[in-house]
């Protein structure tokens, strides 16, 4: 019998086998056609199998005792050269998501193909993923965020599946809210851990769009950014004036940091980390990176606790010595001092009562740290003469 006419064959015995299935009342009577359906998957002919990558899903739930057997038919559907054959398998896969255990290796799976260069593949992919995720949101996530805490050589085509398709209809997946809400910001929380600055910016400005981590979400939640922001700053890490990775990481988490600040997370431990590692070396520094420092930290000072600003003030002080000389001169890097005295004027309004000793600038708040009785005039000189020269009249200390 010629090839074509045991194609022809082939697929016209699965229609049969598919039509007594379909007519059957009790299918659980046809195991052997069903088997029949699977066996298909490894024959000869490419539209047999097409055929087959259609009945497997369409009967799979009638045949619970052949379910591992049929899902390791679609498998190697999937695993094959012929276009048609992986893409009619791929619209299978949502009809095979019968527990959570499929499920989970389903989206491994379909996660795999997102790698596809096929148009037509990928786009089958996506809608079989957002079926699947639509059935089961836990078990289909949990295994595409995995790609990503992995570094799974997959986990950039993950990423931007999540950004198109997932965060977008967030508020139709993530019910009931609060609970999954929090299950998609630990996922996310474990993925974080390596992921590059843009990837870490999509990931926070989605927990930042969640309902828990909202404008009136209790303290604690802004706390809990602020921690996932600090780790990806690497605030234990010794900074490294060489380092311009470290120095723009710990300046981009900063300034995503600024909005959380004035919702009501703590500043402390990136403004500890600036006073304690990166004033002494600040000089150091590359030039390009010392006004965005400086920007960030001048963007952050009105968020600023007293406490905070008791510890910032003084760096910020010694900083407006250097870059503020006491006569006029023509290097004068104006960019930097209006930062430093931008910081300046929050951080001084926020505790008064340390700018006597600091720069002799007397403020009476009534307490002994005022140190109204001793003598500061000779900073207040120094102070006043370095601002005079600068001469920016429209900044009022």
């Amino acid at each position: 019998m010629a090839a074509a006419d045991t194609d022809a064959a082939e697929v016209e015995r699965l229609y049969e086998l598919g039509e007594r299935l379909s007519s059957a009342k009790d299918k659980s009577q046809h195991t052997e056609d069903y088997e029949a359906i699977i066996s298909a998957v490894k024959g000869q002919s490419v539209k047999a199998k097409q055929l087959a990558a259609q009945l497997i899903p369409r009967f799979f739930r009638s045949f619970p005792a052949l379910a591992t057997s049929a899902m390791e038919a679609m498998f190697d559907l999937v695993d094959m050269e012929e276009l048609a054959i992986r893409i009619q398998a791929i619209r299978g896969f949502p009809l095979l998501a019968k527990d959570a255990a499929f499920v989970s290796k389903i989206a491994d799976i379909l996660g795999q193909l997102l790698a596809s260069e096929e148009n037509v593949e990928r786009d089958a992919v996506h809608k079989a993923l957002m079926s699947l995720i639509r059935q089961d949101v836990k078990n289909s996530l949990q295994p595409l965020f995995k790609h990503v805490e992995s570094g799974s050589e997959i986990r950039e085509k993950v990423i931007c599946f999540l950004k198109d398709k997932v965060f977008p209809v967030k508020a139709e997946l993530l019910k009931p809210q609060a609970e999954m809400e929090r299950y998609i910001t630990d996922l996310i929380k474990k993925s974080v851990l390596d992921v590059t600055g843009l990837e870490f910016k999509l990931f926070m400005d989605f927990l930042r769009s969640l309902s828990i981590f909202g404008d009136s979400a209790p303290r604690e939640s802004f706390q809990e950014l602020i921690e996932i922001i600090q780790a990806q700053a690497d605030l234990d890490a010794q900074f490294n004036v060489l380092d311009i990775d470290h120095i723009e990481r710990w300046t981009s988490c900063m300034h995503m940091a600024l909005p959380i600040f004035m919702g009501g997370g703590s500043s402390s431990k990136f403004l500890n980390y600036f006073v304690k590692q990166i004033v002494p070396v600040f000089d150091k520094m590359p030039e390009g990176k010392k006004l965005d420092l400086l920007k960030t930290i001048a963007a952050s000072s009105p968020y600023a606790t007293a406490q905070d600003s008791r510890q910032l003030l003084p760096s910020t002080v010694q900083l407006l010595q250097k870059y503020m000389p006491g006569k006029k001169v023509e290097d004068i890097n104006h960019n930097y001092v209006e930062c430093l005295l931008y910081t300046f004027h929050h951080l001084a309004h926020k505790t008064p009562n340390t700018t006597n000793s600091l720069c002799g600038y007397k403020i009476v708040t009534g307490q002994p740290s005022d140190r109204l009785g001793e003598d500061f005039s000779e900073h207040y000189k120094d102070f006043t003469e370095r601002y005079l020269a600068f001469s920016i009249p429209h900044i009022v200390l």
